[in-house]
């Protein structure tokens, strides 16, 4: 017997293939237009690119979608199926559900971030403890460039149920901060003065009246300051805090920091200490016992 697509003829055949390349070329027609559209629009007005992008590829999605239909409705025998199929749609949805489990999750939560827009497209984050740039927000993954060029492609729905840390929405600036050890043999308060006269000095650390602008209730001292945090077992911890603008800065901003603070470190004479034990054997003590009671 012969199968039933082989009694197709070439006219059904010609005209399959022809939706197929029209739905191609409509497809890229569409989202070159869109993407042409966003950048005039966007020189007129603010156009947030995160949902600017997921209509974009809804719209080109419903065209692929509809040139799919027009095939399954052009040919007799994908129809009769297609009609089976929609009469139990019930079991079908269930089946077809459980098997594109994943994909329907990554594509809720695709619209979901676009909607609620948790972090835009071009945001600086930290998630999996990944920092990163937001480069594309698609329907299926988020794509995000790394601090040293790796891109990294994370499903939405994952996205979705992960802690954020968002470092450029509504205030891009950070309080970083860079920790530094002492000797029990120095002086805190001439090595928290070269800290902060050292994190003064720096072009990328904020001064107190570029921190007003965005924070109108901060208190004079606050933008640069030193906090001892810890009598440790080799080293009294200070913790220098300062300002910058935004995350991008912050990382190198805190390494120069540290080489400027460890130089005048040097030439002032405060100690940065080597970790140390005290070792006293058994031997030496129980010896050292007997001659004092001796």
């Amino acid at each position: 017997m012969i199968p039933s697509w082989l009694s197709w003829d070439v006219a059904v055949i010609s005209f399959v293939f022809l939706v197929v390349i029209l739905t191609f070329l409509f497809a890229k027609l569409i989202d070159r237009l869109l993407k042409a559209y966003f950048v005039l629009a966007s020189k007129k007005m603010n156009i947030d690119e995160t949902t600017y992008g997921l209509v974009r590829r809804i719209i080109v999605a419903i065209v692929y979608f509809s040139g799919f239909i027009v095939i399954i409705f052009s040919i007799p025998s994908l129809r009769d199926l297609s009609i089976a199929l929609f009469a139990g749609a019930g079991f079908a949805g269930i089946v077809i559900g459980m098997a594109a489990q994943n994909t329907l999750s990554n594509i809720i939560a695709g619209i979901a971030l676009a909607t609620f827009r948790p972090f835009r497209v071009g945001d600086l984050l930290t998630i999996h403890e990944e920092y990163g740039r937001v480069t594309d927000i698609t329907l299926g993954y988020t794509k995000i460039r790394t601090w040293d060029n790796r891109r990294l492609n994370i499903p939405n729905h994952i996205i979705s149920d992960e802690a954020i840390i968002n470092w450029s929405i509504d205030d891009p600036t950070v309080n970083w901060t860079v920790e530094v050890g002492i000797s029990y043999d120095s002086d805190i308060d001439l090595a928290r003065s070269i800290m902060i006269s050292e994190a003064k000095k720096h072009p990328k650390v904020m001064s107190y009246e570029q921190l007003l602008n965005y924070h109108s209730y901060a208190k004079k001292g606050e933008e640069v300051s030193v906090l001892v945090t810890e009598l440790g077992d080799f080293a009294v911890n200070l913790k220098l805090y300062v300002w910058v603008h935004d995350r991008s800065v912050a990382f190198n901003t805190g390494c120069e920091l540290k080489e400027a603070i460890k130089k005048r470190f040097d030439a002032e004479g405060v100690e940065i200490p080597f970790p140390y034990r005290t070792i006293v054997y058994k031997k030496d003590l129980e010896e050292s016992q007997h001659e004092s009671v001796a």
